[in-house]
């Protein structure tokens, strides 16, 4: 008998091809400044709103906050799609 383990087979992943990145500015710069504009609104409104609670901040002026965070996050996030729907064909 033979002892030996017998290889297994490579397999190629399909959840992930390799295609060129598509961009009109770089996709993978996009990306990382949009998570970090998206990340510090989420956690600005976080601070905001426990400072309404607390009765630290006008409720007036948590909603103001809380919108324009959230259109300055939507907005990054739809220029990020867009870079990358419009962009051209790039090697990676």
């Amino acid at each position: 008998m033979n002892d030996l383990i017998p290889p297994l087979p490579q397999a190629t992943s399909p959840i992930r091809q390799s295609k060129p990145a598509k961009g009109f500015f770089p996709p993978e710069i996009v990306r990382a400044i949009s998570f970090y504009i998206i990340s510090i609104c989420i956690f600005a409104s976080v601070i905001v709103c426990i400072l309404a609670i607390w009765d630290f901040a006008k409720k007036d002026s948590l909603w103001r906050l809380v919108a324009s965070f959230l259109v300055v996050a939507g907005g990054t996030a739809l220029f990020a799609l867009v870079n990358g729907t419009f962009g051209e064909d790039r090697k990676s």
